[in-house]
């Protein structure tokens, strides 16, 4: 493959499968619309490093406008389009829901429809375990997944539907990864190791929902962004867990923060959040069977790393707001 199509490309899980694809040599072609759903500098720490690359094509575009988007596809010849470019975060899906439909939904439909138009026969779709809520675990990829508990859950159900239907009427092979709790340097701050790590180092009293005890399945960022690019495989329509496989209670993560910090936590603690799931824990299996993919790096390493990092880039992180 040589153009592939990374919507998203500034993004935390966007930006670090674009790399691992531009290091294989691979012109890759950047789409984000730097939006401020939280602190730009975040994007554009992560753009910047992409840029360096000269396979690196990027365009400040916005998938919900599919005008733009044509422009791009007739620009460029895509062997494939990694739609990796959302609306994230399960709770501020509750007070702008609209924008999710528009951007998951739509903007998914956008790309879709410029597949079929330019003959560009592989979709990646990145999706959610927010789906999962309900289920017994571990969750399999066949779990009816038919009543999502937030609108963030609900807009990538719609993505997801969409992909089939395009697979269906016209070929287009579709995976579909079903992404769990994605932590690592560079992360998304309003995502709870970037903050909890933030607010111990502050000495900040945490915001926890509930008492810690959720567990919940983290994946590390560079083990995602590979079994994203894993799935570029020829598989016909496919839904994919990637996941670590192995749920760990909240409390747990604290720990290990609290360890690579040298410093304790306190916390303010409310009320478990309607939308949230009690538990999490990916059932990787078919990952495995079809992609070959299993997550390499552990918590313990995951959060040292994601530690280091963020005390290593201080001197600007320490601005960016939660």
């Amino acid at each position: 493959m040589n153009n592939i199509l990374v919507t998203g490309a500034a993004g935390f899980i966007g930006s670090p499968t674009a790399e691992k694809l531009l290091k294989k040599g691979i012109h890759v072609i950047g789409v984000d619309n730097m939006n401020d759903y939280y602190d730009v500098r975040l994007k554009e720490y992560r753009l910047k490093a992409l840029k360096k690359y000269p396979n690196f094509t990027f365009y400040k575009s916005d998938i919900e406008d599919i005008a733009a988007l044509r422009r791009i596809f007739k620009n460029h010849a895509f062997n494939a389009v990694m739609n990796l470019a959302a609306r994230a975060g399960v709770r501020y899906s509750m007070e702008n829901p609209f924008v999710y439909m528009t951007t998951n939904a739509n903007g998914t439909l956008n790309l879709l429809e410029l597949c079929r138009e330019y003959h560009v026969m592989k979709f990646i779709l990145a999706s959610t375990s927010s789906l999962y809520a309900g289920q017994k675990m571990p969750f399999n990829e066949d779990l009816p997944v038919n009543t999502p508990i937030s609108p963030y859950a609900a807009s990538k159900k719609a993505a997801e539907v969409m992909a089939y239907t395009y697979h269906y009427l016209y070929g287009i092979d579709v995976s579909v990864v079903r992404y769990f709790t994605v932590y690592g340097p560079a992360g998304r701050p309003d995502m709870c190791i970037f903050r909890f790590i933030k607010w111990i180092d502050e000495g900040k009293p945490m915001e926890v929902f509930g008492d810690g005890t959720q567990s919940r399945d983290f994946t590390y960022v560079d083990d995602i962004a590979e079994g994203t690019i894993k799935a570029l495989k020829k598989v016909g329509f496919e839904t994919i867990n990637l996941g670590g496989n192995h749920p760990y209670d909240l409390n747990d993560a604290v720990k290990l923060i609290e360890t690579y910090l040298g410093k304790a936590s306190t916390r303010h603690q409310k009320s478990f959040h309607k939308t949230d799931i009690k538990a999490t824990w990916a059932n990787i299996a078919k990952a495995k069977r079809l992609l070959n993919w299993q997550p390499k790096i552990d918590l313990d390493t995951g959060v040292k790393r994601t530690v280091q990092w963020y005390l290593a880039n201080k001197s600007w992180v320490s601005r960016v707001k939660l």
